[in-house]
């Protein structure tokens, strides 16, 4: 078999397992809380978006831990799309925008007790 042909045929082989094989990665974006007194940062799964935000808290005795919340009403995996997220500019603003940047839908997310929670997307 002429060895031009069985690299066309691994480097197709490849190519269906990247696109449809069961290790494809999860893609997550970050972004802080605008809010300049609070260490909150919040990610967003870039493809089902499904927010997440964890924080530190000081505990006596160690280096501390990092909480992080589970998602809420709203802060589920989405519609499939493109999403990031976005800050606003106030400093008193405690959470962020999800953005779908296909759509240009988004929802407005952040803590509510202990879960991330977001509004329903509009345009």
């Amino acid at each position: 078999m002429p060895t031009n042909v069985s690299r066309t045929g691994a480097i197709a082989a490849a190519a269906w397992l990247l696109a449809f094989g069961p290790a494809r990665a999860e893609t997550y974006e970050f972004l802080a809380a605008p809010q300049t007194d609070l260490n909150r940062m919040f990610r967003v799964e870039t493809t089902t978006g499904e927010v997440g935000v964890c924080q530190f808290a000081v505990k006596d005795g160690s280096a501390g831990v990092t909480l992080c919340l589970s998602a809420g009403e709203g802060a589920g995996p989405q519609e499939a799309g493109l999403y990031g997220l976005a800050a606003s500019n106030h400093v008193q603003e405690g959470g962020v925008y999800r953005v779908e940047k296909r759509t240009g839908r988004m929802s407005a997310c952040y803590v509510l007790g202990d879960q991330v929670v977001c509004t329903p997307q509009a345009r």
